[in-house]
Formats: structure tokens, C-alpha cells, sequence
């Protein structure tokens, strides 16, 4: 007679991208976009209040319109 036991698997924790913070806005990824009014890409010609500095990969939806031509990746030049 063949004897089974199982053991109770632990839950698997996911730990965060080092670049993804708390702060850090979770549309985003690649470089922190912070959670803010209004954030823009450093080398354009917006006014803040934030600025980020790109490229950044846009994973969720764009609330800060900086990927401009829809390609998945924002604040390119």
C-alpha cells in the first residue's frame, strides 16, 4: 500500500519591481513616474507640476498622456 501525504504549500509572495515604489505610479514602468496632478516628460514642453524622464513602458491606462503616438512606450525623445 503506497502512503501520500501532502504538505500545505506556503502562499508565493511577488515582491515589486526595485524601480516600482510605492510612489510610484503603476501604469508605468522603467523609470518612477510619480503620482501626481499632472506629470510630463522632462524633454517636452509641459508644465509640470512632475517630470519624469523617459522612455517609460505604459502598462496600464496612459492617465498622464505620455505615450503621445499610442506605441506602448512614453516620453521617448
Amino acid at each position: 500500500m503506497d502512503c501520500i501525504s501532502s504538505l500545505p504549500l506556503a502562499p508565493a509572495v511577488v515582491a515589486a519591481p526595485a524601480s516600482q515604489q510605492s510612489n510610484c505610479h503603476s501604469s508605468y514602468e522603467g523609470a518612477c513616474v510619480p503620482i501626481a496632478s499632472d506629470v510630463d516628460c522632462a524633454s517636452g514642453s509641459g508644465n509640470g507640476p512632475e517630470y519624469v524622464d523617459g522612455p517609460v513602458q505604459v502598462v496600464g491606462p496612459d492617465e498622464y498622456d505620455l505615450d503621445r503616438d499610442g506605441n506602448g512606450v512614453g516620453c521617448e525623445s
